[in-house]
């Protein structure tokens, strides 16, 4: 029997219709898989530019470097009972003399003022209406207001936020009372010689209130912006202060603790892994304290390259030269086969054998920007090595030494040149610490 005409007609209709119900759908959706899509592109993109263009920033405290969690114990928990086991007898002062970084240039804007506490004080820094930074005590000699914190900078003087005192970035004088004709000749606060070089802000402490007979060295290449900056790793480290410099000097660790490859991690579990079979880093090196107008110098020299299979991969050597300068600065220049660059090296001392370690890299501008951040990224590995030595170790005054151990010996006489009569001890031990 054949069909109707009306029948095919109003199949005709209702699969048009169909089709006309689907395509609105879809182009209900579209709207949406585009926006979708667009936003995974995007994000894909602002990814992929940050890995290559963006600057490397890790930003490491205690208690996440260094320390092993055992199962029953968190990693604070862990880090503060170390901290109460260290043998604190019979060690050098905590605070050597020298300078000590403690701000970015660029974390301090004109008029700024911030609060830091550094060496076991507490300090405000500001720069003045003249661009000079300037650094005084925190605290007002009138009635103990911190003056970094709600402290207002007036010129290149610092007003309290209690009483309105204000005190010259120069020499501390207070120079204004609101409400008083006179001010008292006492009314002054302590400052600190500070010098900002190599876009940052350095403090200079000594136990015996001596000023600066040295000062860091001006790296000319970051000063004419020849090399740019390509991020910062940060760490904070429990140990005493001389442990950390004299890593440089001990050239016999360099093998048990950098030789494997940075890809089994920073974890001293694997410095004697089955790697060291297939691949190791190579490393010559020499320290030597420098003397006369340079005795505050020590330099290590050292050649790196990386083996597989007894082969020297091409493009991974790398010569690098070290200037320690004082107890809390070393400045890394170094040459690779993609370019040179430099390694600024800071420490700076919170309190006694708690310390903050910053490397910041800059490299020449034809250095590929994921290139220099994978240098201070193997960097900060290495560094994670030592940390998770540091953290665990005691100060010994007299380490049974070898003949190869000689350089440590030297590097101890160098160091001892940052101690005075005055320098700062550690008398008694905390029972109670919580971070």
């Amino acid at each position: 029997m054949l069909p109707k005409l009306s029948d095919f007609s109003n199949s005709v209709l209702s699969l048009w219709s169909a089709l006309l119900t689907e395509r609105k759908i879809i182009l209900a959706i579209n709207p949406w898989l585009t926006v979708a899509g667009t936003l995974i592109f995007c994000y894909a993109w602002l990814k992929l530019w940050k890995l290559l263009f963006a600057p490397l920033e890790i930003k490491r405290d205690l208690r996440e470097t260094g320390y092993t969690a055992d199962g029953k114990q968190s990693l604070k928990d862990i880090a503060n009972e170390f901290r109460k086991r260290r043998q604190f007898n019979d060690i050098p002062p905590v605070y050597p003399n020298g300078w000590f970084r403690v701000l970015a240039s660029s974390e301090l804007a004109r008029e700024e003022v911030k609060y830091i506490s550094v060496l076991g004080q507490q300090l405000a820094v500001f720069r003045g209406n003249d661009g000079v930074v300037y650094i005084v005590n925190a605290y007002c000699p009138h009635m103990g207001a911190n003056v970094a914190i709600g402290g207002k900078v007036v010129g290149n003087c610092l007003q309290c936020p209690f009483h309105g005192w204000k005190f010259r970035g120069d020499d501390g004088k207070c120079v204004e009372i609101p409400y008083s004709k006179t001010v008292p000749l006492t009314a002054k606060m302590k400052t600190w010689p500070s010098i900002e070089m190599n876009r940052s802000v350095y403090l200079w402490y000594h136990a015996e209130g001596e000023h600066p007979s040295w000062f860091p060295d001006e790296i000319e290449e970051i000063k004419k912006r020849a090399w740019t900056h390509r991020g910062y790793t940060q760490h904070t480290v429990n140990a005493h202060i001389q442990e950390i410099p004299e890593n440089a000097a001990d050239v016999a660790h360099f093998v048990p603790i950098h030789a494997m490859p940075i890809v089994t991690g920073s974890h001293s579990r694997y410095n004697f892994s089955n790697w060291c079979y297939i691949a190791q880093h190579e490393f010559n090196a020499g320290w030597e304290p420098q003397e006369n107008e340079e005795k505050h110098v020590g330099i290590l020299q050292l050649d790196h390259a990386l083996f597989i299979c007894g082969y020297k991969v091409p493009f991974t050597e790398f010569h690098l030269i070290a200037r320690q300068i004082g107890p809390g600065l070393v400045f890394m220049k170094f040459k690779s086969a993609f370019g040179d660059g430099v390694f600024l090296q800071s420490l700076t001392p919170k309190e006694p054998l708690l310390h903050i370690m910053r490397h910041e890299i800059y490299a020449a501008k034809t250095m590929p920007t994921f290139v220099a951040k994978f240098l201070l990224y193997a960097e900060a590995i290495q560094v994670e090595r030592d940390i998770m030595i540091w953290n665990h170790k005691i100060f010994l005054t007299k380490p049974l030494l070898v003949k190869e151990d000689h350089s440590i010996k030297k590097h101890r006489r160098w160091f001892s040149q940052f101690y005075s009569e005055n320098s700062p001890r550690l008398t008694m031990r905390k029972e109670t610490l919580d971070w």
